[in-house]
């Protein structure tokens, strides 16, 4: 089975979905909609791939770019229809063995299905074939057409389709196989004659048929693969059942999931086996989660690694490491750059960012910990600050291993707390602490006697420390 050509046809205007984003670029599950199908497409490893381009083209040339640069985009400058799109991706070409059309909005296909579509085509040596499927609300889509031999006769589109025609639940999915030398040959004689006033794709298979050839529908099993994204309402419908897609794929592979449906994991994600993933979690991007993580509940992860045993409550990451065995929340935020050794904890309402924490480390709670590296077994008392900004730049603080920071320490940037150091509670740090050394940042404590009596005279302060004497 060999596949010479794809042509994806990615040059629609996407009107309903009424957003300035070409709609082909609207993204979900972790890729685009073409990127799905370039994906999926990817399977069949074609020769050549050329992508009709047109709404938005520079957006979505530079999108091609980046996930599949090996394309060759065609522009349609006036969108007149899908022969119309084909004869631009054909021109000048002499395509020769199997050639594959199919548009840049189906999220759903899979490349095996795709495999066995063109496997099918290939074996009965047809000179078209077209992806088919039974659908419960045909409403809108082209309808197959056999003759009494149940074999393919043409295809209809709805606008041109008769009150009968219309209740036939076999539909189009966009999805076509075509020899290369035929298709060339035929594609030229397409008219504008009904009722879009365009050139119509699926009018080479009446073309094809009219001439004595071999041409075949070739249904597939799960309608859903072969629905395309017209609208927001139809994009949430995709990104659910690639949701229960990608979870059903997780779970058999021995990942626990407590709730599937309030669990988001992109279809980039990598899961090892004995994950734990609480509701309302949404695992994105290039997450890689190693086995006997624990993640959640309503935790967001975004191109993150964790490794071995570590565990993210109720937390925000997003390009960070976290360590074997670590421990991250509640209610913390992890950004980019953030890396936590193993056995080491970020705990509640701490936010970190651009910081490396060496093993055994610990942040325990109610700290902000920014451009910093931390080394091993220190702990950083609550409410510490790393005041690592003067208003123009950033500056960066190093704490050694073994060092006691102090609850409501004010680390600022830039400074060195010293191996084995101390920070005494309450102090502002703006000088290096020795090795060894306790800082020691606040002015001596005076008592003012009297002072609520005098200053604050019949207030409850008052009234309390004067039962007190």
């Amino acid at each position: 089975m060999t596949v010479q050509t794809v042509i994806l046809l990615a040059a629609g205007e996407g009107t309903r979905m009424k957003s300035a984003t070409p709609k082909v670029l609207h993204s979900v599950a972790g890729r685009s909609l073409l990127g799905h199908v370039l994906h999926a497409v990817s399977q069949l490893k074609p020769a050549e791939l050329r992508i009709v381009v047109g709404s938005g083209r520079e957006a979505v040339e530079t999108h091609i770019s980046q996930i599949a640069p090996g394309a060759v985009t065609v522009v349609q400058e006036q969108r007149n229809g899908t022969g119309h799109a084909t004869q631009l991706a054909l021109a000048g070409k002499a395509p020769r063995g199997t050639v594959l059309i199919l548009a840049g909005d189906t999220p759903l296909l899979t490349g095996d299905s795709l495999a066995q579509f063109v496997a099918a085509h290939t074996a009965g040596n047809f000179a078209a074939s077209v992806l088919t499927a039974e659908h419960p609300e045909p409403t809108g889509y082209g309808r197959i057409i056999r003759d009494d031999s149940d074999e393919l006769l043409r295809i209809v589109e709805e606008k041109d389709a008769s009150d009968d025609e219309k209740i036939i639940f076999e539909i189009n999915s966009g999805v076509y196989a075509f020899d290369g030398e035929k298709l060339a040959a035929s594609i030229g004689k397409l008219t504008s004659s009904n009722a879009q006033g365009e050139l119509y794709l699926t009018d080479v298979i009446g073309i094809l048929k009219s001439a004595g050839e071999s041409v075949a529908a070739i249904m597939i099993d799960d309608f859903t693969e072969t629905l395309g994204v017209n609208d927001r309402v139809q994009l949430a419908e995709s990104a659910a059942m690639l949701r229960d897609r990608i979870n059903d794929h997780w779970m058999r592979a021995g990942v626990t999931i407590i709730d599937p449906t309030t669990t988001w994991i992109d279809s980039t994600v990598e899961l090892s086996n004995d994950v734990t993933i609480h509701p309302g979690s949404a695992l994105f991007g290039s997450t890689k989660v190693a086995t006997g993580a624990v993640i959640g509940p309503r935790t967001t992860l975004t191109d993150c690694v964790l490794k071995e045993g570590a565990s993210v409550l109720e937390s925000i990451a997003i390009q960070t490491v976290i360590g074997e065995g670590a421990t991250v929340g509640p209610f913390t935020y992890l950004r980019a750059g953030t890396q936590l050794g193993d056995a080491t904890k970020a705990g509640a309402f701490v936010e970190m960012k651009n910081a490396t924490v060496g093993t055994g480390s610990k942040v325990p709670h109610l700290s902000y910990v920014g451009d910093a590296t931390i080394g091993e077994g220190s702990n950083i008392g609550a409410a510490t600050i790393f005041v690592n900004y003067d208003g123009v730049e950033k500056h960066h603080t190093t704490v050694g291993d073994q060092v006691r920071i102090g609850s409501d320490t004010m680390l600022v940037a830039p400074v060195t707390i010293g191996d084995g150091a101390y920070t005494a509670a309450g102090s502002v740090i703006t000088e290096d602490v020795p090795a060894g050394a306790i800082g020691v940042g606040r002015a001596k404590q005076r008592n003012v006697i009297g002072w609520v009596l005098r200053k604050r005279a019949g207030s409850k302060s008052a009234i309390a420390a004067e039962k007190k004497g």
